[in-house]
């Protein structure tokens, strides 16, 4: 048996960096990956999905730009097999970067295979036993795939980026950021594109009124959306792919050529033997932990998708910052230190830090909101990108900012003034009174908070 004084199972972004500060400490590690490095951010999500997005926000500009003064002959051209070989092209930077840096390291064994747990200790790979006095558990999600849809040839996040032709029709089933986001690139691709989704709205953990305007920016990217759509199965018919739905109302159906499923995700612990050892899963399989991010066992700990409190990459490596502050740094990182933030890469983009105005009712928070369309922004009508708006809560007792939600151009990087004073404890008047630059969409963020409105639980 091979010993360690640290074992990781998985590289994805919470991995790596606590590889090489247990390595700096002069630990020795062994860090096992069963397939790509990188975990789904590399492999899956962020890098490929973001460079798609981009080939799209292309295209899209190209078509586009006649109101601007931009004229361009011809129809414009997507050759998907250019942008998946640009996209493999990161793919693989990252992976020889990462690959560099843990074979670089001679406290660092990386060691390729498949992990099993024999015991709270032990673990084997490809037939060899591993010892270590600390365990941390990366492993990740992957996409959940419903019975329903098991006979026909689905794809998913993963296998959607490896397509080398435009589906001629893509069928998408969910209404979350994932399925949004597809939908939207696929659309300016050239594919006819239809989301089901089972509720009654788009990105159902969002406000109505946010939820309404993606929905607007959605249909406008050319996307039919039918909501309320339940009992959705598929089944394979004449060679192409029959997706029936609605059986309560007498059933419907479309027919298409591709099928993209975005339902949701499942963690990669259901074969790590966990079950001989004394960690414990939630109802759905992902792995409790405390504040610290130690499981129910107190050596071993859980970071990344798998602990199910976060699912993004900011937040991944944020455990790795939580995991090794209480390993080695005076300031001890915690869990509840974190913040909700996150960002949807439809265009323009949403991005949500906090709390929203339903957590706020359902909390029974007496707060105000701060709101502005985007369309009375100046910089939004010079870019010609009028879309959205903006909504900031500020709790009416403390005047401390509960959160906020921006859908609009450049959304994705503005939220962070908010999410900066929420770090710091703030009142919302420091944003207040701060002086930002013009033309900008951020500067109207002061002038929001100058004119708050009525309390939340007042509004209907």
């Amino acid at each position: 048996m091979r010993k360690f004084d640290a074992i990781i199972i998985g590289t994805g972004q919470a991995g790596p960096p606590l590889a090489t500060s247990l390595a700096g400490k002069g630990q020795k590690v062994a860090i096992i990956e069963k397939s790509d490095l990188g975990g789904t951010c590399v492999n899956t999500g962020c890098t490929p999905t973001k460079a798609y997005v981009a080939s799209a926000r292309r295209a899209f500009v190209a078509r586009n730009s006649e109101e601007h003064g931009i004229y361009i002959e011809g129809d414009v051209q997507i050759d998907l097999k250019k942008i998946k070989a640009r996209k493999d092209k990161l793919v693989s930077e990252s992976h020889q970067g990462l690959e560099k840096m843990l074979q670089g390291e001679k406290n660092i064994s990386l060691i390729r295979g498949k992990a099993t747990f024999l015991d709270d200790h032990s673990i084997e790979v490809n037939g060899e036993n591993f010892f270590a006095e600390k365990i941390f558990i990366n492993v990740g999600g992957r996409p959940r795939v419903p019975e329903e849809f098991k006979t026909v040839d689905y794809l998913t996040n993963r296998t959607m980026l490896e397509l080398e032709e435009i589906p001629e029709e893509l069928v998408i089933v969910g209404g979350g950021y994932v399925s949004l986001e597809f939908a939207q690139m696929f659309s300016r691709f050239g594919s006819k594109v239809t989301i089901l989704e089972r509720g009654d709205q788009l990105m159902k953990k969002e406000d109505d009124d946010i939820a309404e305007a993606v929905t607007e920016i959605i249909k406008n990217s050319g996307i039919k959306v039918l909501l309320n759509s339940n009992c959705i199965k598929a089944e394979k018919e004449s060679g192409r792919i029959a997706v029936i739905y609605n059986c309560e109302e007498g059933s419907k159906k479309i027919m298409t050529s591709h099928l993209l499923l975005a339902v949701g995700r499942v963690p990669n612990t259901d074969d790590l033997g966990l079950e001989k050892t004394g960690v414990e899963l939630d109802e759905s399989g992902f792995i409790k932990v405390n504040d610290g991010l130690q499981t129910s066992v107190s050596h071993i700990w859980a970071l990344g998708d798998c602990n199910r409190e976060g699912a993004f990459t900011h937040t991944a490596y944020n455990d790795f910052q939580i995991v090794n502050s209480q390993l080695f740094e005076e300031r001890k990182r915690k869990l509840s230190d974190r913040h909700l933030c996150y960002a949807a890469y439809i265009d323009p983009p949403l991005a949500r830090v906090g709390l929203n105005e339903k957590q706020i009712r359902k909390k029974g928070i007496k707060a105000k909101v701060a709101e502005m369309p985007m369309s009375q922004i100046a910089r939004a009508k010079e870019k010609g990108e009028t879309f959205g708006k903006l909504k900031i809560f500020i709790d009416a007792e403390t005047d401390k900012i509960l959160g906020a939600t921006f859908l609009g151009t450049g959304a994705d990087e503005f939220i962070h003034t908010v999410l900066d004073q929420l770090y710091a404890g703030a009142s919302y008047q420091v944003i207040r009174d701060a002086v930002h630059i013009h033309p900008t969409v951020s500067e109207l963020i002061p002038t929001m908070l100058e004119n708050l409105k009525d309390p939340v639980e007042n509004r209907t």
